[in-house]
C-alpha cells in the first residue's frame, strides 16, 4: 500500500510541473533539457494513471488486493505506450504502421517482463 500512495503523490506532483510547465514555456525557450523534463514528467504521469488502471482492473476482475512487484514492471512498460505516441506525433509520422510497431514492442517488452520476473 505505501508504494501506491507514494506512485500517486509523485504523479500527482509531476501533474502539477506539466501543467506550470505546459502554461509557462513553450518548447523553443525551454531547451533540449527541458524537452527531456517534459516527457519525463509525462511519463511519470502515465506511470501513476496506468498503476492506478491497472490495480483497479485487478481488483475488479479477479478480486486481488495485493498489487506484485512484477504488476509494476507491467505498469511501467505500458507507461512507456502513450509516450513513445507523443514521440511519433511531434516527427509527423503516426500512421498505421508507427502505431503497429509501438503495440509490438510494448508486446514484447511485456513478454519480457513476463518471462524474466
Amino acid at each position: 500500500m505505501k508504494h501506491n500512495r507514494l506512485i500517486y503523490t509523485i504523479s500527482i506532483i509531476g501533474l502539477a510541473a506539466l501543467i506550470v510547465m505546459l502554461i509557462f514555456t513553450s518548447p523553443t525557450d525551454i531547451g533540449p533539457f527541458g524537452v527531456l523534463l517534459f516527457f519525463t514528467t509525462v511519463y511519470i504521469v502515465c506511470y501513476g494513471i496506468v498503476a492506478f488502471l491497472m490495480q483497479l482492473f485487478l481488483r475488479i476482475a479477479f478480486k486481488k488486493n495485493t498489487f506484485r512487484n512484477k504488476d509494476y514492471l507491467y505498469a511501467a512498460v505500458l507507461a512507456f505506450g502513450p509516450i513513445m505516441l507523443l514521440m511519433a506525433r511531434s516527427f509527423g509520422a503516426i500512421n498505421f504502421w508507427t502505431t503497429g510497431l509501438i503495440i509490438l514492442f510494448l508486446s514484447l517488452a511485456e513478454f519480457l517482463v513476463y518471462k524474466r520476473v
